[in-house]
């Protein structure tokens, strides 16, 4: 039986099914992200305060306090690096059922750890930068805060309180156990089996959302007007899609004809188009739209029966390069 987008269908016998697939050719990788928690819950006597203010009962009152300055432009580098390295192990992967893990095609492993090094490299060069003025950034928080502030929230240094970094746990069943349990071994084989084949119906739901989303977003700029003019939109509205259907290229696994179809189909409406064309061309715009609607026709539909129908799914040993 092999795992489809919106159900199962059966594999022939003599052929590698999608997630034996994924299980050969990719790895886990787990980010984990350390962070300065900026939320505090404020002290007892300081909710019931708060409460009698608004003669409520303190036990329906919850209160917490920002320790930090987050418009701050230190504070701001930070969690842009942050959101970086976190896209980049996103945009890199596919999803595996298991929080904090996603798959990773081996041969990548390299240039993803080599490029998530430079940026991690950077966070802590943010981290110190921050950390300088960090008595100064603490002073401002005790005026803003008034009676909340309390010195005990905050540490002498900021240093060590950012980080993320990343690692590449092993999905195999241990080894000690084909010796030790022959059975026990047979029976996590089979459930990191399963796993593996509903990664390959979250990679499918991942990718169907997603252009689903980028498609509706740019029909949405491309109909109607604002204020008798053609709305505007910014080129990412484009670039993103096209930023899509490279990561789909690269992480693709063949699972899906229909899906391969429909993003194909996205492409040749989309893949050559300049934004300022959509900007200044009516013609082009009405073209796009018209062609753009429908694939979207087509992607509502599989939105709207995906808990009941199946993708068209070929072989995996067919579609090997």
């Amino acid at each position: 039986m092999s795992t489809t987008l919106f159900g199962t269908a059966e594999a022939p016998t003599d052929a590698r099914t999608f997630g034996e697939e994924l299980q050969t050719s990719m790895s886990g990788v787990g980010l984990h992200i350390t962070w300065f928690g900026n939320k505090k819950q404020v002290s007892k006597d300081q909710k019931v305060q708060a409460a009698e203010t608004f003669d409520a009962e303190s036990g329906f009152v919850s209160m917490s306090k920002k320790l930090l300055d987050t418009k701050d432009d230190a504070w701001k580098k930070l969690v842009e690096i942050r959101g970086l390295m976190n896209s980049t192990w996103k945009n890199e992967s596919l999803p595996y059922p298991e929080p904090g893990i996603r798959l990773m095609k081996r041969d990548t492993i390299d240039s993803f750890t080599t490029r998530m090094a430079r940026m991690r490299c950077d966070l802590k060069d943010a981290e110190r930068e921050y950390d300088r003025r960090f008595h100064t950034r603490r002073e401002a928080s005790r005026i803003r805060l008034g009676n909340l502030y309390n010195p005990a929230d905050y540490p002498d240094s900021i240093i060590g309180y950012f980080d993320v970094t990343w690692d590449f746990p092993n999905l195999d069943p241990p080894e000690y156990l084909r010796i030790l349990s022959p059975d026990l071994y047979r029976q996590e084989s089979e459930r990191i089996r399963a796993r593996f084949e509903e990664s390959v119906v979250l990679a499918e739901q991942a990718f169907l959302g997603e252009l689903h989303e980028l498609v509706e977003h740019l029909l949405e700029r491309l109909s109607g007007s604002e204020d008798g003019k053609p709305k505007i939109f910014r080129d990412t509205v484009v670039t993103n899609l096209n930023d899509f259907f490279d990561r789909f290229k690269k992480l693709n696994i063949g699972s899906s004809t229909e899906l391969d179809r429909l993003v194909a189909d996205a492409e040749r409406v989309v893949g050559n188009v300049d934004p300022r064309n959509l900007r200044t061309s009516e013609q082009t715009r009405a073209a796009v739209s018209r062609n753009l609607s429908r694939v979207q026709a087509t992607l509502d539909g599989l939105m709207i029966d995906r808990p009941r129908r199946n993708l068209m799914r070929p072989n995996a040993a067919s579609n090997r390069p």
